[in-house]
Formats: C-alpha cells, structure tokens, sequence
C-alpha cells in the first residue's frame, strides 16, 4: 500500500522537519570534517615531499586496458618522485579480479615506459578498495612508512586508512581537471568518508589477504 507523503501544516511542524533536516546534514558531514581534522598535517606538495622507501599509487581505472587519465596523472606524480629520488620502490595497487582486468600490471607497464625500472614497482593485485590496499601494504608487504598518491578529493581519505592500518602516510594529491569525473568523485568521497569511519572503528580484514609477499624488501635490496 502506498502512503501518501504529508508535509507539516503549521509553522512548528516546517521547524521540526528542518531542524531534523540540518542535524542529518550535520551527521552526514561529520566524517568528511573528521578526515580534514585528522589528515591535515599530513598532505605534501611540490619539493616538500620527505624521502621515503615507498610510493603507493592506488588504481583508479582503465580505459581499452591503459590506466585512465586520472590514474596515469597519479603514476606520473610517482615516476617523478623516483626520478627525483624521493622514493625507491613504488606499489601499485589495484583491482585483478577477473581476467580481462589488471589494473596493476597495466600500472607497472606505464611507470617503466615512464622511466621507472620494473624491479621497482611492486604490484599487490588485491587492492579492491583503498582500506584493503592500506592493510595489504602493512600486512602483506611489510609497508611501515610510505608516500601514497592520489587526487586531491581521495587523498586525505587514503591517508586517514593507511595511518589505521598502521602505515605512517604522508599524501600527495596531483591535480586533476575539474570536469564530470572530478565533480563525481567528489561527491563520492562524502559518501566513502562514512565508511573510512566504520573501516577505522571496526578495522574488517581485506575482502583478500593471503600471505606475505616479500616483493617490497627484495625490491629495496635490489635499489640498494
């Protein structure tokens, strides 16, 4: 049976429904001003980024099997900061859940042609989210401290979860233009921020995280 929707008659029922109306507002902005509050001490730019063993670039998609443009902005940052010799390996980390998809290979394909040498970029294929990748850096690839990348609107969230996981992060957020894809990650993150809340509270494993994989330390050996 469909139930009619009744607006309030009178003036003290129209106050009671936008006071309800700003406190859902409040509430729905609190993890979004938490992850402000949390990370802002934490975001670096230009040559202020501090030397670190390891970049971490998350995926974020392929076009026709090539990274997207905003994930190839996201491995050029990193090919710099390698070329600069900020950091010594870099982690991609992304999705590899089925066969005809693989974010990370197509990664480590584009920072070689980019000038990074293939023993440096270690791939973790089960990267499915950002909390997954965080605690697969920590507990799969031994990742203590590292520089992760990413857009602007996604940063301060990724260093948020990786801190949770264990991971001293320091961010870097590349630019992006400003066109639908950014307006709509955007406005995702105000929804995602809700759940780096329940991710930080209740810290759920990985949808996969298998065993340790050695490829970090053997590619620091290799770089030494």
């Amino acid at each position: 049976m469909r139930v009619p929707l009744r607006l309030p008659r009178t003036r003290r029922g129209w106050r009671v429904l936008v006071r309800v109306g700003v406190g859902l507002c409040v509430l729905g902005l609190l993890p979004v001003t938490w992850l402000f509050v949390t990370t802002g001490d934490r975001l670096r730019s230009g040559g202020h980024v501090p030397r670190t063993d390891v970049a971490v670039v998350f995926g974020a998609g392929l076009w026709g099997g090539e990274p997207s443009p905003y994930l190839a902005h996201r491995l050029d940052a990193a090919a710099r900061l390698y070329r600069d010799g900020v950091v010594r390996v870099v982690l991609v980390t992304g999705d590899n859940s089925r066969d005809d998809y693989d974010e990370p290979d197509a990664m480590r394909v584009y920072l070689t042609r980019h000038g990074v040498p293939g023993r440096a970029v270690v791939r973790d294929y089960a990267g499915f989210d950002t909390w997954d990748s965080c605690v697969r850096a920590k507990k799969v690839f031994g990742v203590d401290r590292a520089v992760l990348i990413s857009q602007g609107f996604h940063i301060r969230r990724a260093v948020a979860l990786c801190e949770a996981a264990g991971v001293v992060s320091y961010g870097v957020g590349v630019d992006a233009k400003h066109d639908v894809t950014w307006y709509y990650g955007g406005a995702r993150e105000i929804f995602a921020a809700g759940k780096a809340v329940v991710d930080v509270l209740f810290k759920p494993d990985p949808r996969f995280l298998g065993p340790r994989e050695p490829g970090v330390s053997e590619a620091l050996k290799g770089g030494s």
